[in-house]
Parts: C-alpha cells; structure tokens; sequence
C-alpha cells in the first residue's frame, strides 16, 4: 500500500472511532464568508489570470489558486470553534461550472489545491490531539441532465451523463491528489 493511500486509510479509521464516540462538526457556510470579505475582481485574478480574458469576480474556487490564504484563514476560522471536519473550497469546481468563468481546463488543478490548503489548515489544529478532517465539496453545476432547458423540445439536455461523469471524475482525482 502506498503512503498516500496508508495515510487515508488511517484517517478513514480514526473518522469511524470518532463518529462511535460523538457528533461530529461539520464547518458552515464557505461561500457566505468568502462573500463578506468584499473582495473584488483583482483578489479572484491575482497574478496568474491578470489578462484572463472573463470575469473571475464570484468565482471562489478560484482563490483557491490565486488568494489561497483567503481560503486558509476561512479554514481556520471554523477549526478555531470547534469545526471538526472541514469542507474544501470547491463547490462548484467542475469543469462544467468553471466553464462560465472560461476556466474549465483548471478544474482538477483548483480541486487539489483546495483540497492541500484544506487538508495543511487540519494539520495545523490536530496540535490539540484531536484529529481533524477534510470533506472534498462536490457541489451541483449549472447544467441538468434531467430537466430540459427548451420549453418546445422537453427530450433536449445542455450536459450529458458522460459528460457529467467526466467532469465529477476529475474534479474527484484533483481532490484525491491534494489529499
């Protein structure tokens, strides 16, 4: 078995043991804080996208590549009061969804960044000896494969099941590989 997958496979029992013995916390709103913050387009483009041709404003998963502390300080604000499992920032980093902000191709890439800043700010409170762990986010898209967007042709669909899939598997390796 290799390290990463040792690794995970002792998170994994010490999450069990933990659920025989309590409730577990779950962290709260990330986007709704994200949001409070005020930040603006040049926080969602950094360095990086300064010439991205799309706005990136209200892309959050983003940040998780150009303010990652942004992210961190989010992560540690809900490990602070007591969070125990924290989710990563990446509601809505699929392919699909990223498609709107012309990022699509970075989705894997914003999957294992959000999850190595999430899984480095658990590190950072597990000091205390209690473990803390991280919940990769898989959040819909803004394409259904079940309802039709055209009134007059109730059998069209903007996404296919394939192409769902497709999009989900890659956001769920870059989540795997960031740990």
């Amino acid at each position: 078995m290799s390290a990463p997958a040792t690794d995970a496979a002792v998170r994994r029992r010490a999450l069990e043991q933990r659920l025989r013995e309590r409730i577990l916390i779950l962290d709260g709103a990330f986007g709704t804080l994200l949001q409070a913050r005020g930040l603006e387009e040049r926080d969602f483009r950094g360095d990086r996208f300064r010439e991205h041709p799309s706005d990136l404003a209200g892309n959050f998963d983003v940040l998780c590549l150009t303010r990652p502390d942004v992210v961190a300080e989010v992560h540690e604000g809900y490990l602070r009061v007591g969070a125990d499992i924290i989710e990563t920032c990446t509601f809505s980093a699929t392919s699909i969804a990223q498609t709107d902000y012309g990022t699509a191709d970075l989705a894997r890439e914003i999957n294992h960044a959000a999850a190595r800043i999430a899984r480095e700010a658990a590190a950072r409170y597990e000091a205390d000896g209690e473990p803390r762990f991280v919940a990769g986010a898989l959040g819909p898209t803004n394409r259904t494969a079940s309802v039709s967007p055209v009134v007059e042709d109730p059998a069209a669909r903007n996404v296919t099941y394939d192409e769902l899939r497709l999009a989900y598997r890659t956001a769920a390796l870059g989540l795997i590989e960031g740990g």
